[in-house]
């Protein structure tokens, strides 16, 4: 049913007023829990909230657009209708053989803004990218976080820009020919603004996740708490014209109702997508191994679009870089990445000595596309969640980067970039907050200490997240594309990029055309996609292969393989893609 905009379900109060302005207004409880404001309220922008019970204290609307004051303070009415858009012509993006690009709106660039970013699109589409994936963006209480310890779901962070250049960055990006990805956090609510456990039962009484209290999906008054996760989500496609969501740690979603939210979710998606007539993109990052994730509802699935894939980063990181400590260790044998490439899971039911228990379930390779597995080989987490923040750079060359690059680009599966990884940027992206409340601080620091002894990480290397200086030091430098070790990565990326646009065999979404090798002794991998032939040799030593057919080199790492007379000559950490002859050579 329609509410009116001061309307505000509050099942646990038995007085609810509004203030408004400078009055402040009686208001009638109904049978469903909603309270209607008794008097006359103004029309146009103004600040509000509620005050329960016998409280003086104004709290924030749960529904939220906007927050100009911070998460403790009074809203702000916004009009979402009042932007006038210019992309009316746009037609979407379709994630299947596109490219994504993580990116946090902090750090992307010195300013830290949705405007500032505005400026930056130009690059990303000279760089072959798709669709952007912002992090986080709703309001938490602080300056600068990542992003996940967000309390009103719907607002956009002041800091960022609010709302309206919310609209003005999607506007832009459509103008650009880029689709957007927002990054949303249902799973809990963040330490420090979440005033919601006041209005109504938006948490339960038992139970918990790594991040706190359980979101009450299944309890009494879960009907409300659901409609209010789901009309945030609609909000972000139907009103910011966003193009899809990526959906944070659903494996912490603890929903036992006969219709999963996820599921539902994906109904009133796919229903508004067909309205829209363009295609709206739901991504979970679930570490179930589950393909029932991203199994359409019509086969009996949860009906996802798409699911990270944690374990293609892990075979690649531990191929890259020999590090096999904590999660990494049972990818250790490169087989590890011939096991992902062709079978999607390397943990589909196998034990994982991480977790103590078989984990998984396996891929229906006969059935499902490749492009449901969104991969990468750095993303916010696996760099951020690192004792120092450090990125691949820290610890590869040149050519171990662009292999990398090679693997993830010309692999059978979604790739992601994560920002300033196309030119090989040197900043860290370490975890950072700003919490005011400095008993928060200190807790953040310390948990952030327990959680890397499960890795046997130095802990001396773990920045304290409330030093500015952390924050400071995970921001982009842009300047370094003027340096030429730089800007040859970046006109690699590129050129994959190209490749993978030019080719089909890159984006063929078919299990059955992937073939790979491992050799174990020389460490070397080929991953083999219809007529094209990737070769990464991941070694220390210079290797030589026969490659047979009428192949010629497409793409090669800068130590430069070549290839003469059917042999292939390979550097150490060198890679090359072959394929057959034609407009899209070099």
């Amino acid at each position: 049913m329609s509410r009116g905009r001061f309307d505000v379900w509050a099942p646990v109060p038995t007085q609810v007023r509004l203030s408004v302005g400078d009055e402040l207004v009686a208001m009638t409880k109904g049978a469903d829990g909603w309270w209607t404001p008794d008097g006359p309220v103004p029309d146009g922008e103004v600040d509000y909230g509620y005050l329960l019970d016998d409280s003086e204290t104004v709290l924030p609307d749960p529904r939220s657009r906007r927050q100009p004051q911070g998460v403790h303070e009074r809203s702000r009415t916004f009009d979402p209708d009042a932007f006038e858009w210019t992309d009316r012509a746009w037609t979407g993006r379709q994630l299947a053989g596109s490219v994504l690009y993580e990116l946090h709106l902090g750090t992307f660039t010195p300013e830290g803004t949705l405007d500032a970013a505005v400026e930056r699109l130009d690059h990303l589409v000279a760089l072959g990218v798709d669709l952007v994936e912002l992090l986080p963006v709703n309001a938490f209480n602080g300056t600068h976080n990542w992003g996940y310890d967000g309390v009103l779901w719907s607002a956009v962070h002041e800091q960022y820009g609010g709302p309206a250049a919310y609209q003005r960055f999607v506007d832009a990006a459509h103008a650009a020919g880029l689709g957007v990805i927002q990054d949303v956090v249902y799973n809990h609510l963040g330490p420090s603004g979440n005033y919601l456990p006041l209005f109504g039962p938006y948490l339960k009484a038992e139970g918990e996740n790594t991040w706190g209290s359980l979101v009450n999906l299944d309890g009494q008054g879960s009907a409300e708490v659901r409609r209010h996760i789901l009309d945030s989500a609609l909000t972000w496609l139907r009103d910011h014209h966003v193009d899809g969501l990526r959906l944070d740690a659903v494996h912490a979603l603890s929903d036992d109702s006969d219709l999963h939210l996820l599921e539902e979710l994906g109904t009133e998606v796919a229903a508004l997508s067909a309205h829209l007539r363009r295609p709206l993109t739901l991504i979970a990052e679930s570490d179930l191994n589950d393909a029932l994730m991203v199994t359409p509802r019509e086969a009996g699935g949860l009906g996802m679009d798409a699911q990270w894939s944690d374990d293609f980063h892990h075979a690649l990181h531990v191929a890259l870089t020999g590090e096999t400590s904590g999660y990494y260790a049972d990818f250790e044998p490169l087989s590890a990445l011939v096991k992902v490439c062709e079978r999607g899971f390397f943990h589909d039911g196998t034990y994982s000595s991480f977790r103590g228990r078989d984990h998984g379930a396996p891929v229906p390779t006969a059935t499902m596309p490749t492009w449901r597995l969104v991969v990468c080989n750095q993303n916010h987490d696996q760099v951020g969640n690192r004792a120092a923040g450090d990125r691949l750079g820290e610890r590869l060359d040149e050519d171990q980067l662009l292999s990398g690059a090679l693997v993830t680009l010309a692999g059978p599966f979604t790739p992601m970039l994560f920002q300033g990884e196309e030119w090989a940027a040197t900043a860290p992206f370490q975890f950072f907050t700003s919490h005011p409340e400095p008993e928060l601080g200190t807790a953040t620091a310390e948990g952030r200490l327990r959680e890397f002894e499960k890795m046997g990480w130095n802990p001396a290397l773990v920045a304290d997240p409330q030093d500015p200086e952390t924050f400071r030091r995970s921001g982009l430098d842009w300047s370094e594309l003027e340096q030429d070790s730089h800007a040859r990565v970046l006109a690699a990326y590129q050129r994959l990029a190209e490749l993978r646009r030019s080719l089909p065999a890159l984006t063929d979404p078919s299990f059955a055309s992937v073939s790979c090798t491992a050799d174990e002794q020389r460490r070397v991998f080929t991953l083999r996609r219809g007529d094209l032939l990737v070769v990464v040799n991941f070694g220390d030593d210079p290797t030589e292969l026969i490659v047979e057919g009428d192949l010629t080199l497409l793409f090669r790492t800068p130590s430069r393989p070549e290839l003469a007379d059917g042999r292939l000559s390979l550097p150490p950490h060198a890679g090359a893609l072959l394929g057959p002859a034609g407009p899209w050579e070099a």
